[in-house]
């Protein structure tokens, strides 16, 4: 594979339905050459847990002043437009583009390779963990910014580029492969999400017209978020 586009991205947890995209970087590579270079901090209107901080750096007032979700996954999705994609377990960063370009009615169809599970299959017992991180050590690469988008989708080009160095013979690994997920419809909304989402509304005297009624999970905690964040919690 000689022209890719090796992505990474930050989230506020696992769940491609309930939690956010934070952080989007991505690196272009045209014949073992970078061409390009994408790096956009997205704003979730939410509160970041603790442990998403703590592992990527990224703070709560940092976010707070990203973009909006659509503009940047409209950007991406013209960034990596006709070039197949690259990741470290692809399928979790997928999962989640997907599900975010579903939200605004894009298509995102796209095949990709995996350092994660190429390294499972041509390292078995030269490396213990298959982990990124290990990865970058076996082959003498330090990562600048560990859990910070780009910079984890730039290690994954050194990866990618050092295990074609050393297996180059085994071609058919490393082309890619389709990618294939279809992100579930949104949940709607538990009772008890709309109960405490309305007495937050009553509590701080807000009025805001929302449609309970089709009011998903990920909204309500959305919503729920954002008013804790601006006006705080019930006492």
């Amino acid at each position: 594979m000689y022209e890719y586009v090796a992505f990474d991205l930050e989230t506020t947890g696992l769940s491609e339905e309930d939690d956010e995209i934070i952080e989007v970087g991505a690196v272009k590579i045209r014949n073992h050459k970078i061409v390009g270079k994408y790096n956009q901090i997205i704003n979730p209107h939410r509160l970041l847990p603790y442990q998403i901080i703590e592992l990527t750096g990224i703070e709560q007032e940092l976010v707070d002043r990203g973009r909006e979700k659509e503009e940047v996954l409209r950007e991406f999705y013209d960034f990596c437009d006709g070039y197949p994609l690259l990741g470290h377990n692809v399928m979790f960063d997928y999962r989640f583009m997907k599900t975010g370009m579903n939200q605004f009615g894009i298509s995102f169809e796209k095949d990709g390779a995996d350092t994660y599970q190429i390294a499972r299959t041509l390292l078995k017992n030269e490396v213990k963990s298959k982990s990124l991180g290990s990865l970058c050590e076996y082959y003498h690469y330090v990562n600048q910014a560990a859990h910070r988008a780009y910079h984890d989708a730039l290690a994954t080009v050194v990866v990618y580029e050092k295990m074609q160095m050393q297996f180059p013979d085994e071609i058919r690994i490393f082309e890619p492969k389709q990618l294939q997920f279809r992100p579930k419809k949104q949940s709607l909304a538990t009772e008890k999400q709309k109960r405490y989402l309305n007495h937050l509304l009553k509590y701080h005297k807000i009025k805001d017209n929302i449609a309970f009624e089709t009011l998903t999970k990920s909204d309500a905690s959305k919503y729920i978020d954002q008013i804790i964040l601006k006006h705080g919690r019930m006492s």
